[in-house]
Formats: C-alpha cells, sequence, structure tokens
C-alpha cells in the first residue's frame, strides 16, 4: 500500500523542550520535545494522550509564546505525538 504524501508545507528537523498550557484544563502545562518545524505548525512528542484535535494551547520554547491548535494526534507506545498549527505566532 502506497502512502500518499499530504503535507503543504516543507518541514525541518528541530529539537528542544518547548511547554504547552492547554486552553480549558486550569492551566495545566505538558512538557513536550520538538520533532521538526514549517512555516506554520510544528510536531512534538509528549505524555498527554487526551490531548485532542481541535484543542487550542498557548506554548513556550525557546522564551518565546504563541498560541496553536492540535490538528492530529497518534499514540505510539508510551509516545504521544501531535502536529499542531500555529494560530498566533510566538512573538
Amino acid at each position: 500500500m502506497s502512502y500518499q504524501e499530504k503535507r503543504r508545507e516543507p518541514r525541518h528537523a528541530a529539537s528542544g523542550r518547548i511547554t504547552f498550557r492547554i486552553a480549558g484544563e486550569n492551566g495545566r502545562t505538558v512538557e513536550a520535545s520538538l520533532v521538526d518545524v514549517s512555516q506554520h505548525g510544528f510536531r512534538a512528542t509528549h505524555s498527554h494522550a487526551r490531548l485532542a484535535t481541535g484543542q487550542e494551547v498557548w506554548y513556550e520554547c525557546s522564551g518565546e509564546q504563541g498560541r496553536a491548535r492540535v490538528i492530529w494526534t497518534r499514540i505510539l507506545g508510551s509516545e504521544v505525538q501531535s502536529g499542531f498549527l500555529i494560530l498566533v505566532p510566538a512573538a
């Protein structure tokens, strides 16, 4: 079975810590690691399996903050990966 690439923008490998504050969860924070970035989004690994498509998060990475929406979440054993669309770029 062949896989059809659905990405619209090139991804670039990334690393580093990123912290999410999940909207609607009383300021709950999640520590994560960047996997890759694109012009309008990023992918990260974390341990919060309940992070769902459509949820919004405030994120902080390298001292910069922004807002993003979860586009997808995939659970691979004990690792959780999520893809995010940036709504308000880090400033």
